[in-house]
């Protein structure tokens, strides 16, 4: 999605991660998505393991909103997803998308269970959630579109995002 050179932190995995994906995020990845001359969205990657907790502190403080990338098809990671929600929820108020992945993969559970597995049991206190793809362009950009339509939702209704 980014207009510049991604700098791409990832490496071959050589843990039990190489039975999900060949390679895995060591840090954070950095891209721009330029809208207009005074308007680019500035896109971090990072990790999610826990290990990495020391880069969200330091990149969430800093942002304007999120998306959570959460894999559909695995709800064993469920829980580390609500740790990772739990984590920015403590230190920011910011407006947040539930991006699931693999939605198409057999076993992927339904946005409505996600979202339940992940928490938001009551749907007015509920972050928009996508499905997208990210490893297809313009999938992602539907997500930040979403991104961008809730924040300035936010900012309109003055009303702090997911609650």
């Amino acid at each position: 999605v980014s207009e510049i050179d991604v700098v791409d932190t990832d490496c071959l995995a050589t843990d039990v991660t190489t039975k999900i994906k060949q390679k895995t995020t060591v840090a954070m990845d950095f891209g721009r998505l330029q809208f207009a001359q005074d308007m680019a969205l500035h896109l971090y990657g990072t990790p999610g393991q826990s290990r990495f907790d020391f880069m969200w502190d330091i990149l969430i403080r800093k942002a304007h909103a999120y998306i959570l990338l959460v894999d559909a098809h695995r709800p064993s990671q469920f829980s580390a997803s609500r740790r990772l929600l739990s984590f920015m929820g403590q230190r920011v108020k910011i407006p947040l998308v539930i991006g699931l992945t693999h939605v198409d993969c057999q076993g992927a559970w339904s946005q409505e269970d996600v979202a339940i597995a992940l928490g938001f049991v009551d749907q007015s206190n509920r972050p928009p959630m996508v499905s997208l793809n990210a490893n297809q362009r313009d999938s992602v950009i539907q997500a930040l579109i979403v991104l961008v339509q809730y924040i300035i939702k936010c900012d309109i209704y003055h009303t702090p995002p997911n609650g």
